[in-house]
């Protein structure tokens, strides 16, 4: 195995750090403030969608869970990528996930700003990325334990947002009720205004790009586990967790959404859990909803900033990255790998300074570029679920948390992949993301043979 797989991160997260960081990851910006423009995609189909993602997620990271718990040396997919792939896939993957991360902290950094306008309207919109990326730094530079406690609440807020949601839903369609608009709440909304397929297959199929933003973050489990105390126990269960978590937070919130407001109302730009409420005539708990979508936007980020530091330091253990990435703080945080990656966020106030876009198209095109390197990552990952169960037969034969369906789900995954990847082609903002992503991973497989000719030279 590469070099400084075992390192001096501290396992200092417990059961409970691990489910709620489970659960964080699997609802997002992506569910709060992009499950609109999907269902303006898709429509009621949506509900498909998503069944057929979350089965995807669920088999993609029972692969990358049966990898980790057969080696506790690998404390990351990096490192089994390096081992079952080769140095250029660790390399690429690490690097392609740093950036994801980053990327990914852009667009929430970006619908922060947004969302924080709605209140202050005459606030510059860089000010609040700017306030959130120091305090993400100040908070994730004192001890992993402190991450934890952040995202435990950050989740705990989130998971109560989506109940309160359904429960306010599900009364409005069981009492009838009848919106300010005339529109009377009903299951048979979701239906009633066309069909499932309302926008036909090219819809549906558009649909899918869109909605795989909302499952990024959910492999963070894979990361975190490296700081787990007790990662046999804790990362099995946080997996095996995710089906019951993607049906309650993302289908029946989907269907009750659709339900109180006809589908074809629904703004694409707007979040669907703050429209309800505003449908029904209340602003007040709308208003609530705000604070709750800033507050996921907040907890994704809070991610980037934690898993693109641990992805520097990890890099540098395995001599991919600068050494001084691989430098710990006397809290055992990786002090520099923060630095540059909140260094990197500021891209974010850059762009809220400069943009002559709107904030819902600059959030499409930079979550398009993070689905791409996210898809790329949960490729590898089952590429690299290939080669252990050929290399290491053995592990595969006694571990205790198998991959259900073995190979077969792991080419439907593969399959599944590169059918989302196409679907990019039909939009053009998704489009140029595809292109975007397409000239990263050229450049830096590039940077890995500079970086490997260099070091032969140096010999």
């Amino acid at each position: 195995m590469g070099q400084g797989i075992d390192t001096e991160l501290k396992r200092n997260l417990s059961n409970r750090h691990m489910q709620l960081i489970a659960i964080g990851g699997c609802i997002g910006t992506g569910l709060f403030m992009g499950a609109a423009n999907t269902i303006s995609l898709a429509g009621p189909s949506i509900i498909f969608i998503y069944c057929i993602i979350g089965i995807i997620v669920f088999l993609v990271m029972r692969a990358l869970g049966e990898i980790l718990i057969s080696d506790l040396r690998y404390r990351s997919f990096v490192d089994f990528v390096t081992e079952l792939l080769g140095p250029c896939c660790g390399f690429v993957l690490g690097w392609s996930y740093w950036l994801c991360w980053i990327v990914i902290g852009i667009a929430d950094l970006i619908a922060i700003s947004g969302y924080t306008q709605i209140f202050y309207p005459n606030l510059y919109s860089w000010i609040p990325a700017l306030c959130c990326i120091a305090i993400f730094y100040i908070l994730n530079r004192l001890t992993v334990r402190i991450f934890g406690e952040m995202e435990f609440s950050f989740a705990i807020i989130k998971i109560l947002a989506i109940i309160v949601l359904i429960l306010v839903g599900i009364f409005f369609i069981v009492t009838g009720f009848r919106s300010p608009s005339g529109d009377v709440t009903s299951v048979k909304n979701i239906w009633n205004h066309g069909n499932l397929f309302p926008n036909g297959f090219e819809g549906f199929l558009a649909g899918f790009q869109s909605a795989t933003f909302a499952f990024i973050g959910v492999e963070l489990i894979g990361t975190v586990a490296a700081e787990s105390k007790d990662p046999e126990k804790n990362l099995p269960k946080a997996i095996n967790n995710i089906p019951l978590r993607i049906l309650m937070f993302y289908v029946f919130s989907v269907m009750v959404i659709m339900a109180v407001i006809p589908w074809q109302s629904i703004n694409p730009s707007k979040s669907p859990f703050i429209m309800l409420f505003l449908f029904a005539g209340l602003p007040a708990a709308a208003a609530i909803v705000y604070i709750v979508v800033i507050t996921s936007a907040a907890s994704s980020t809070n991610s980037g900033v934690f898993s693109s530091s641990r992805m520097l330091y990890g890099l540098a253990r395995l001599n991919k990255a600068p050494a001084f990435f691989g430098k710990l703080s006397k809290h055992s945080i990786p002090i520099n790998g923060l630095r540059f990656s909140c260094l990197c966020l500021l891209t974010s106030v850059i762009l809220l300074l400069f943009n002559n876009k709107s904030i819902i198209e600059i959030f499409t095109l930079v979550a398009s570029v993070a689905t791409i390197i996210s898809l790329f990552t949960w490729l590898l990952i089952l590429l690299s679920y290939i080669q252990y169960r050929k290399k290491h037969l053995h592990k595969h034969m006694s571990s205790f948390f198998k991959l259900p369906g073995g190979y077969i789900s792991c080419i439907l995954c593969i399959i599944f992949i590169f059918f989302t990847l196409l679907t990019l082609m039909i939009q053009f903002d998704t489009r140029m993301a595809l292109y975007i992503g397409s000239a990263w991973f050229i450049f830096i497989t590039f940077c890995y043979y500079i970086v490997t000719k260099s070091k032969k030279g140096v010999k």
